[in-house]
């Protein structure tokens, strides 16, 4: 297995280098929850409005062990999260959106967050969201996330790491390109769009390498 924590050469404008570890630490919640929804706020904003609900309620329920996270000087400044075995970075149930929201309220916004529900495919790791501080943006961060990404995949015998990009978001798209993703399906709902604030979502894929032998095993 490939160490918890691995150090990049790439620096974001802090006192050290950007550090990419498995699982956020204890304490981060929060602020990796504030972080997701800078990002996906407003894709989730017509289901999880307004945000001093959703933050809450996304930190209450994060599956910590499946993000790989970015950390400068301490600091969390960027995450991916990633479904395996049924559990991605984001949870919660029905009932804690009913709690969160109430019953009238929170029934319409379980329907929404229905849409974006995915399943990975046998030998796919499905990406739940890449997010990164827009202080730190542009200088190789989410590129270390992905890659990091493509490792935990690789040692859980995965083929492949299968992502979607809504249309409004090219940077992200322009990004998945440049790590070796390429579109493979774009679902048009211009319908939504008034709605979402979206009207077509790429799925995009990227091969995974064999993960390395374990020398220390004599694998």
């Amino acid at each position: 297995m490939a160490p918890d924590t691995t150090h990049a050469d790439a620096r974001a404008g802090g006192t050290g280098p950007v550090t990419v570890r498995r699982g956020l630490p204890a304490g981060t919640e929060r602020r990796a929850a504030e972080l997701y929804w800078e990002a996906f706020g407003r894709k989730l904003g017509p289901a999880l409005n307004p945000p001093d609900k959703a933050v809450p309620l996304l930190a209450a329920h994060l599956h910590t062990d499946r993000a790989v996270c970015a950390l400068l000087d301490g600091r969390l400044v960027g995450l991916a999260g990633h479904q395996l075995d049924g559990r991605a970075l984001t949870g919660g149930t029905a009932a804690d959106v009913l709690r969160a929201y109430g019953r009238l309220r929170g029934l319409p916004r379980l329907l929404l967050l229905a849409l974006f529900e995915r399943r990975p495919a046998p030998g796919q790791l499905v990406m739940d969201g890449i997010a990164v501080d827009p202080a730190v943006r542009g200088r190789g961060v989410g590129s270390l996330l992905l890659a990091e990404t493509a490792a935990v995949a690789a040692e859980h015998g995965c083929r492949e790491v299968r992502l979607d990009v809504i249309d409004t978001n090219p940077r992200a798209r322009a990004l998945y390109e440049r790590c070796g993703f390429t579109p493979v399906r774009t679902v048009r709902t211009p319908y939504l769009r008034g709605l979402l604030g979206f009207g077509a979502v790429t799925t995009m894929r990227r091969p995974v390498p064999a993960a390395a032998p374990n020398r220390e095993n004599g694998s």
